[in-house]
């Protein structure tokens, strides 16, 4: 049983533990551990890239009106948006032709589907999935980019990575530690019902996550 005398845990941290055991098993996907070890090739990583298309149309898709609730409007910075960066990838990894031939995997449709559907009807919940994708991106997504970049010889921060090139955050640490702060005072509008609600959610993002990398593991079976 926990002290009474230690503070409430902010908002931030529990979303953080509410959902280590989902993010852990989500990142330790085979296929992620085939990427991020450099054992697949540069179609994996551009089909990846078009799921995440499709992610982040929806997270982008309803900005003007969550940027007027007090929960997430705080959040829906404009700084980090992602879609255009990841259809310029696009154009460099698989031709300007790729809206042609790219189609969306089932388990990419149902995240897409829950987020557009939280963005219109809980803006709390769709904050759960703001946190989980784009604070990713800063941290673990750096990984990422660095690996792309060692394997098939993108160009630093070029063309093919600049989904994880944040041009707009000079000092992502600092804007971490600024979305965090927002973030806990978020939780502060909530009673402790509504915070567990977004808790939850935020598991269910990592799973709804780890389902897209499960599925391209499929097609990519190295560790199999």
């Amino acid at each position: 049983m926990s002290s009474p005398d230690l503070p409430p845990a902010t908002f931030s941290a529990l979303l953080r533990t509410a959902s280590a055991e989902e993010h852990e098993a989500a990142e330790h996907s085979s296929f992620m551990s085939d990427l991020l070890g450099g054992r697949l090739g540069v179609q994996a990583y551009t089909d990846l890239t078009g799921q995440l298309w499709y992610v982040y149309r929806a997270l982008e898709a309803h900005l003007d009106v969550l940027a007027a609730d007090p929960v997430a409007g705080p959040l829906a910075d404009r700084a980090l948006l992602r879609t255009a960066a990841i259809e310029r990838d696009l154009d460099h990894l698989a031709g300007p032709g790729w809206r042609d031939t790219l189609a969306p995997l089932p388990a990419t449709e149902a995240l897409a589907a829950r987020i557009e559907h939280l963005a219109l009807t809980w803006p709390a919940g769709y904050l759960a999935h703001h946190y989980t994708r784009y604070l990713g991106d800063l941290s673990g997504g750096q990984i990422i980019r660095g690996v792309a970049e060692r394997t098939w010889g993108f160009a630093r921060k070029g063309d093919g990575v600049r989904f994880y090139v944040f041009e707009e955050i000079d000092n992502p640490a600092a804007f971490k530690r600024d979305y965090r702060a927002k973030l806990d005072a978020a939780g502060e509008l909530m009673d402790e019902v509504e915070r567990r609600r977004v808790a939850e959610e935020c598991k269910r993002a990592f799973v709804l996550n780890g389902a897209i990398f499960g599925e391209l593991g499929g097609r990519y079976p190295l560790s199999a």
